[in-house]
């Protein structure tokens, strides 16, 4: 054996004896100890995921909830003018033609004969909505009536046995249960994603609030971690029975796309506001005459409240509803008609569910009493019945035949009143320029609030006269002529 390889044995020797020394010398110290034997893996490049169960422990089936809605939720696709003045004036300063603005959104078909509901924001302003089916037939739609107070709008085809889903009960609806979110997000047709229901009655304050368009919102929003994206906008929110609960609306988001929650105005909204348009061609709002907020730790102690649940009043409208019924400043409403209340929007999504006329029982707790109070609730001039909506009048103006704009005309165009040029029977307007469907919103700066307005202000009139108004798809117009 050679040198090298002796010492090298050598070496090996001692590094054994050292290290059987070490171990005796441990367990001496420490005693003898239990061998466990560790073996490393390398992850495997998958992830495990556990499939949603139901109440029966089977694992949740989407596919049908998904097949009963894919179908009756479309693609809106909408062309807006942008308004510009035609004033000529204007013109000599280089304005030139509107711009015409494209968009798109979805909707979500409630009946087999056409109607389909959708946002308000999505159709607001539009001169022209096509929908696109998901077998891809495209058809024409008329906007039917709009609230911006609800951001809802009700649309009509012209078509018969459309796939439609049903309206189930957003009232029903629990923290934790699957839903799904059906639309078209970036212009990607028939798009369905999952989530859980994440809170409801949320007011994220994204409604537009204009007291001089007697727009009064109410958000009460179904939140959820659905994916929803710009596009999804009036699509449709169904549970796991494919039921309509909600109508989606907004996304929480920093970056304009979805980033963890959504909202969605519920089916008892839905349902109700697109039956008013349908049948009275606005919705009948009812109120019941109280100023309300919240409950908190701290306005309970500076009140001297035990109780922090339910919807403080703090001001009555005199003569109102409430105050009839002997509703006093201070209550703490808890209950409206056997529904519980823990906070405003709760409160205000349950009372719009009524219409003028209705009778509501309202449980308060005064002190340590609980007080219940039969309430007919009322319109927001006090009415306690409905008020049909302004009938269509025709009158006639230099040979013109004028009529009262839809409340949809209105809403859309964001106007409050006007006269629709309906038919031109002698020209005489259109000499003017002035093409059919146009609104007069103004004749000679004085407010046009119907037909008979331009009767009496035409009719009348000697040598010059400005009208000015606003054409159905937006764009603001100015003429003058003599008479």
């Amino acid at each position: 054996m050679s040198g090298t390889m002796k010492r090298f044995f050598g070496f090996t020797a001692a590094a054994i004896l050292g290290a059987a020394l070490t171990l005796v010398a441990y367990e001496t110290l420490i005693g003898p100890q239990d061998t466990v034997r560790v073996i490393e893996r390398e992850s495997p490049p998958v992830q495990y995921a556990n499939f949603p169960v139901g109440p029966d422990g089977k694992a949740l089936d989407f596919t049908q909830a998904a097949e009963r809605t894919v179908n009756a939720v479309v693609h809106i696709q909408t062309q807006t003018v942008h308004p510009q003045s035609m004033n000529p004036w204007f013109e000599l300063f280089g304005q030139g033609a509107p711009q015409t603005l494209q968009s798109s959104g979805s909707g979500v078909i409630i009946s087999p004969d056409g109607y389909v509901v959708t946002n308000n924001h999505v159709v607001e302003g539009a001169s022209r909505i096509q929908l696109t089916l998901n077998d891809n037939r495209t058809l024409a739609a008329e906007v039917i009536g709009a609230d911006p107070a609800f951001d809802l709008a009700l649309l009509k085809v012209d078509e018969e046995d459309l796939p439609s889903v049903s309206f189930g009960d957003s009232d029903d609806v629990r923290i934790g249960e699957w839903v799904l979110a059906v639309g078209n997000p970036f212009n990607l047709t028939s798009t369905v994603t999952a989530g859980i229901v994440s809170a409801k009655a949320r007011n994220i304050n994204i409604l537009q609030y204009d007291p001089n368009r007697q727009i009064f919102p109410v958000e009460s929003f179904i939140q959820t971690d659905a994916a929803v994206n710009p596009g999804n906008s009036g699509g449709a929110l169904v549970n796991t029975r494919g039921e309509l609960i909600g109508i989606n609306t907004a996304i929480a988001s920093r970056t304009g796309s979805y980033s963890g929650y959504s909202f969605a105005v519920p089916s008892s909204i839905v349902q109700k506001v697109a039956h008013d348009l349908l049948e009275y061609g606005d919705v009948k709002r009812a109120y019941i005459g109280v100023s309300i907020s919240d409950l908190n730790q701290e306005t309970a102690d500076r009140l001297g409240i035990v109780d922090v649940t339910g919807v403080y009043v703090r001001g009555l409208t005199p003569g109102g509803a409430a105050a009839e019924v002997g509703i006093e400043v201070g209550d703490i409403i808890k209950e409206v008609s056997g529904h519980p209340v823990d906070n405003v929007p709760e409160l205000q999504e349950r009372i719009s569910t009524y219409r003028p006329g209705d009778e509501v029982e309202i449980i308060v707790k005064r002190g340590n009493k609980l007080l219940a109070y039969d309430v007919v609730v009322r319109d927001r001039d006090g009415n306690a019945s409905i008020i049909p909506s302004t009938k269509v009048e025709n009158h006639m103006a230099m040979g013109g035949l004028f009529e009262r704009p839809s409340t949809g005309d209105l809403s859309r165009l964001g106007i409050t009143s006007g006269a629709k040029l309906k038919e031109d029977r002698q020209g005489r307007f259109r000499r003017a320029g002035i093409k059919e469907g146009f609104i007069i919103t103004r004749i000679d700066k004085k407010s046009v609030t119907g037909p008979e307005d331009v009767t009496a202000l035409l009719d009348s009139k000697e040598g010059g006269v400005l009208i000015e108004g606003i054409y159905p798809n937006g764009t603001v117009a100015y003429y003058g002529f003599g008479m």
